[in-house]
């Protein structure tokens, strides 16, 4: 897939269950991190745009993703290369207040590749940008995690919030594929 860029989502250290002292593990994040990995690899090999994004809250009484914290840098396991662009970004959807529309408009990119997370937010809202802004979306289900919420009373477990999000996504924003699938077409398209 030419003009095709891999975007990294908030694979920070805050969100993985096994870093110590991470403010906010998210359930899955390791697995989805090691699929996210493999896009990364073939992107790399390729020499196809990778695009890495954090977030940070603008203050310290944050939950997670504070400030200059280690909880806010990227996780090792999907940390850029030399030359990969980051961007941060202070809100849910990585294209608000930040240069990534631009960016992508430079790399003359028109389709992305979307991972990382949350499910229910940050993928979610950047995808539907995404397609606002008339991006072809391609996102890696297994290579997303989310967590366990709760609404009204009731907990909603993080594998059914992923797959609702992911469903919806799948109706009329984005091809929702495995990663094995979208390698397969990255490297069939290329």
């Amino acid at each position: 897939m030419t003009n095709t860029a891999l975007l990294l989502i908030d694979f920070q250290n805050d969100y993985f269950p096994g870093y110590p002292g991470a403010k906010w593990p998210l359930s899955g994040t390791e697995a989805a991190a090691e699929k996210a990995g493999s896009l990364l690899a073939l992107f790399r090999q390729l020499q196809l745009p990778v695009v890495h994004v954090r977030h940070e809250f603008p203050s310290g009484d944050a939950p997670f993703f504070l400030p200059d914290s280690p909880g806010a840098a990227i996780h090792e396991s999907v940390a850029a290369a030399s030359g990969e662009a980051v961007i941060l970004k202070h809100q849910i959807n990585s294209f608000r207040e930040t240069e990534l529309q631009q960016l992508l408009q430079q790399l003359d990119v028109e389709k992305l590749v979307i991972v990382g997370a949350m499910s229910h937010m940050c993928i979610d809202a950047v995808t539907r940008a995404a397609v606002d802004l008339g991006y072809e979306c391609h996102v890696a289900h297994d290579a997303c995690a989310t967590l366990d919420l709760e609404f009204n009373g009731e907990t909603v477990p993080a594998r059914h919030v992923h797959h609702a999000f992911m469903a919806a996504l799948s109706f009329g924003y984005a091809n929702v594929a495995a990663t094995e699938e979208l390698i397969a077409l990255v490297e069939n398209k290329g």
